[in-house]
C-alpha cells in the first residue's frame, strides 16, 4: 500500500495535503458528498493529469466540465475568468458544486480565484503538478490574478477543500522547472527550517533527484514549514508576511521581463537581494549572505539580475503588496530561520542592493 502523508493546515476547521503517488482517487473524498458538477481546469499542454482527474469524477457520476487553459501566467487574466465565469453559469453551478484545479501554480491561483468569485464562494480542490506549485501555491487558500499593473493585485483568500500532492507528476517535470520550484523549498529553509538548507548543500544532485527519498523530504518540510504559518496567519496580517521572503524584488524581477522568467527563477535572485539588503541594514552577516549563493547556485538556480534597470524594477516593487502608502516593507532576515521586517530602507540602501546581485 502506498504510504499517504497527511498535513493539516488551519487547524479543526482547515483542510488536509495529502502527499504521496497515485492519489487520485482521494479526490472523491475531498470534494465531499454534496457535490454535483465539477469544473475541472487543466493547461492546454499538460493532457494526462487533467483526463485523470475527468475520468476519475465521471466514473463516480459526477458531472465534469473540463476547461484548457493557456499556459502559465498567461491563464491568469481577467479574460480568462469572464470564460471560466461563463462555464460556470451556463451548466447551472450552484454552491454546492466545485472546481479542482489541476496543474502548475497558475492555474491553482486561478481556479481558487475563479472558485472564490462564483457565487461568493464554492469548493476548490487543487491537484498541482509542478514542483512550484505543490510547495507553494497550492497550499495556503491564496488566490489571484495579474494585471497589466503588477503580478496577483486581483485576489481573495480561499481556503481549498484539500490539496493533492502525488509525486509522480514530477517524474516528467522538466528539469529546469523542478530546479525553480526548489527556489520556494529554500526559501522555507532560510525563514524557518534551516534543516532544508543542510539537505540541500549535502548533496544538490540528491535534492533534485525525483526517484530518490531526499526530494520527498524536502516536499514534506517545505509544506509543513507553510503550513504551521497559514495555521497561525490565514490572511497574512503579520506572521504570514515571511513566505514573501525574495518576492518583493523577484516580483519586480517578473514584471519587468513581462513574465518570461520562471517565478522560482525570480525568487531566487529575490533572496539573495533580500539577504544583501539586510547586510547593508547591518541585519545579516557576510557567511549568510555566501550560504544564499551557494545553495541557491548548487541548484542552478540564477544568482544575479543584468544592470542598468534599477528604476523599472524600483517602480515595480512601490507596488508591492506589503508596501504601506509610500512606504516599501520587505521581509529579510536576523539570521537563518530568523525572519523580521525592513521598512522603508533609502534609496541608496536599495540601490546598493541592486548592485551587488549585478554581475
Amino acid at each position: 500500500m502506498t504510504t499517504v502523508d497527511t498535513i493539516r493546515v488551519g487547524g479543526a476547521d482547515g483542510y488536509d495535503v495529502l502527499i504521496g503517488s497515485g492519489l487520485m482517487g482521494r479526490l472523491l473524498t475531498l470534494l465531499g458528498e454534496t457535490v454535483r458538477r465539477v469544473l475541472v481546469l487543466r493547461p492546454a499542454c499538460l493532457t494526462h493529469p487533467g483526463d485523470e482527474a475527468r475520468m476519475t469524477l465521471a466514473a463516480a457520476g459526477y458531472e465534469v466540465h473540463l476547461v484548457d487553459l493557456p499556459d502559465a501566467e498567461a491563464a491568469k487574466t481577467a479574460d480568462v475568468c469572464a470564460q471560466l465565469w461563463g462555464v460556470l453559469g451556463r451548466a447551472a453551478f450552484t454552491r454546492t458544486d466545485a472546481v479542482v484545479a489541476v496543474g502548475g501554480g497558475s492555474v491553482t491561483d486561478l481556479g481558487g480565484f475563479v472558485a472564490a468569485t462564483w457565487l461568493r464562494g464554492v469548493r476548490v480542490v487543487h491537484v498541482p503538478t509542478t514542483l512550484l506549485g505543490m510547495v507553494d501555491a497550492a497550499v495556503g487558500g491564496k488566490t489571484g490574478i495579474n494585471t497589466a499593473e503588477g503580478k496577483n493585485l486581483v485576489g481573495a483568500f480561499h481556503p481549498p477543500a484539500g490539496v493533492l500532492v502525488d509525486l509522480d507528476h514530477l517524474i516528467s517535470l522538466p528539469r529546469a522547472d523542478l530546479a525553480a520550484g526548489m527556489a520556494e523549498v529554500v526559501k522555507g529553509g532560510f525563514i524557518a527550517d534551516p534543516a532544508i538548507l543542510d539537505l540541500v548543500q549535502a548533496d544538490p544532485v540528491a535534492a533534485l533527484d525525483v526517484t530518490g527519498a531526499v526530494l520527498p523530504e524536502l516536499v514534506r518540510r517545505k509544506i509543513a514549514v507553510k503550513a504551521e504559518v497559514v495555521t497561525a496567519d490565514l490572511k497574512e496580517s503579520a506572521l504570514r508576511e515571511i513566505l514573501n521572503y525574495g518576492h518583493t524584488f523577484g516580483h519586480a524581477i517578473e514584471q519587468v521581463e513581462q513574465y518570461s522568467w520562471r517565478h522560482g527563477d525570480a525568487v531566487a535572485v529575490g533572496m539573495i537581494y533580500a539577504a544583501e539588503l539586510a547586510h547593508l541594514a547591518g541585519r545579516l552577516d557576510a557567511a549568510d549572505v555566501a550560504r544564499h549563493r551557494s545553495v541557491i547556485g548548487a541548484l542552478g538556480l540564477p544568482t544575479t539580475y543584468e544592470p542598468g534597470r534599477f528604476d523599472a524594477l524600483l517602480a515595480a516593487m512601490t507596488r508591492d503588496k506589503k508596501t504601506r502608502g509610500a512606504t516599501l516593507r520587505f521581509v529579510v532576515l536576523d539570521g537563518i530561520g530568523h525572519p523580521g521586517r525592513l521598512a522603508a530602507p533609502s534609496e541608496e540602501l536599495l540601490r546598493a542592493a541592486y548592485d551587488a546581485v549585478c554581475p
